[in-house]
């Protein structure tokens, strides 16, 4: 991106109007659908917003593309349209790239490096990463955020006010008020760049036993709140392995498995962005895990409450479901609602419940999942709707991003035998014990 539109303020100021004016436009002409009887064509409009966006720095961006994975959040044509979105935004230049770094390092930063390369490597919604070496001659990963993010940052949930309430025009089934509570958090958290460093450290420590997996170490001395160096680790796109013979996916595939849900299921803690930029893989099909900004840390009966869910749809014990459910924060269901709310999660469970080697999509006719999830999301808005717990948001965020990955590799596992290894010998109290043991070593 050119200097004179990344950082000033009049370039920013001009894309936020458009997309203000499109995110408006939108809650106006729905509303115009719903109570006036206009004709709205969703589609057009849907690309309209998504290409207003895609221009777009910044974590509206970020929000956008999370609430497409949201089940009724959200018209269908538009959540199609969002969940295209990518974090590509072009990189800011050179010029301002040695402004910003002379900012976090002081004017004499270069000296700080053996080299430091002019392009990024990757540029994101919120920042861009350069490759860098040492001066010891390590290979680095220098994370730089954009300028003025926090500003942008509470500016876009002002806009985010009027995506959720275009959901709520929409009649959903789901009551976004836990949701929108839970991006903002996390969204705020995602800015804390030595927050982040406390979350690799973390990661490092839980993933310590897994040589499947990799995790960088950072470089605290050319680190700030708003500067990460991590060290660089080298591998290929995950979409790269997508014609590889087919014990090597399924290898890869597990070791994906393994990198997201063992943090889950023995500490309570899930990386909520498996966004395909956000890990690579080596040679020999072992994985790098990278961006630690958007991590969640559960509560010990949530990831109970995962494992009593999966045991009560195995043994059809509705009760056993309606204890998961209050382990997962849930209120007042009736048991009307906890059978619908046990089909969906029967859909998403159903791999894991089946002992034999498949694949996730095995047997589902093209659009399977959307049209369940509209019948379930259907009759809980019949029965008045319900309002999921805010952690639901990023542990949905992970699950569909690794399904989506595991379809991508054409992955055929036993996901039972997989799973039932994982959550073997579970017990609360030793997941607590090891939580609270992790953080502290982490500084969280």
């Amino acid at each position: 991106m050119a200097d004179d539109d990344g950082p000033s303020l009049g370039g920013r100021l001009g894309r936020y109007a458009r997309v203000g004016a499109s995110v408006g436009g939108l809650a106006a002409r729905l509303a115009g659908e719903r109570y006036l009887g206009l004709s709205l064509d969703r589609d057009k409009h849907a690309s309209e917003l998504k290409r207003a966006l895609g221009g777009l720095k910044g974590p509206l961006m970020k929000a956008a593309q999370l609430l497409s994975t949201i089940p009724d959040a959200l018209p269908p044509e538009y959540a199609r349209e969002l969940a295209q979105l990518q974090a590509n935004a072009p990189a800011m230049g050179w010029s301002f790239v040695r402004r910003r770094m002379a900012t976090e390092l002081g004017p004499d930063w270069q000296a700080k490096f053996q080299k430091f390369d002019k392009e990024a490597s990757f540029a994101a919604s919120l920042g861009q990463v350069h490759r860098a070496a040492l001066l010891d001659g390590r290979d680095a990963a220098v994370k730089l955020q954009y300028p003025d993010m926090a500003s942008a940052l509470e500016a876009d949930l002002d806009q985010l006010k009027v995506v959720f309430a275009i959901g709520q025009r929409f009649d959903p089934a789901i009551r976004t008020d836990e949701i929108q509570a839970e991006i903002r958090t996390r969204l705020r958290e995602e800015l804390d760049y030595r927050r982040e460093a406390r979350h690799v450290a973390l990661y490092r420590h839980m993933l310590r036993e897994e040589p499947a997996v990799h995790v960088p170490d950072t470089v605290p001395e050319l680190s700030t709140d708003r500067l990460l160096t991590m060290g660089w680790l080298a591998g290929e796109k995950l979409l790269d392995w997508k014609e590889r013979p087919q014990e090597e996916r399924d290898a890869l595939a597990v070791n994906m498995f393994r990198a997201w849900y063992v943090p889950f299921y023995h500490y309570g803690a899930i990386h909520g962005d498996p966004h395909l930029g956000n890990y690579s893989v080596r040679p020999d099909g072992s994985v790098n895990l990278m961006d630690f900004g958007c991590v969640r840390i559960f509560p010990p009966r949530f990831v109970r409450g995962s494992i009593e869910l999966y045991r009560a749809l195995m043994t059809d014990d509705l009760d056993r479901a309606a204890a998961a459910y209050e382990d997962w924060g849930f209120i007042g269901l009736s048991r009307e609602t906890i059978a619908v709310l046990n089909r969906w999660a029967s859909f998403l469970y159903g791999p894991l419940m089946d002992d034999r080697p498949r694949r996730l999509t095995e047997g589902m006719a093209e659009g399977f999942g959307r049209d369940m999830a509209q019948n379930v999301f259907g009759e809980l808005r019949r029965m008045g709707g319900v309002r999921p717990p805010r952690e639901f948001v990023f542990m949905d965020r992970a699950a569909i991003g690794l399904g989506s990955v595991f379809i991508h590799l054409r992955a055929s596992i036993n996901w039972h035998t997989l799973f039932e290894e994982l959550i073997d010998g579970f017990d609360i109290d030793a997941l607590a014990a090891r939580q609270q043991e992790a953080l502290a070593q982490a500084g969280l």
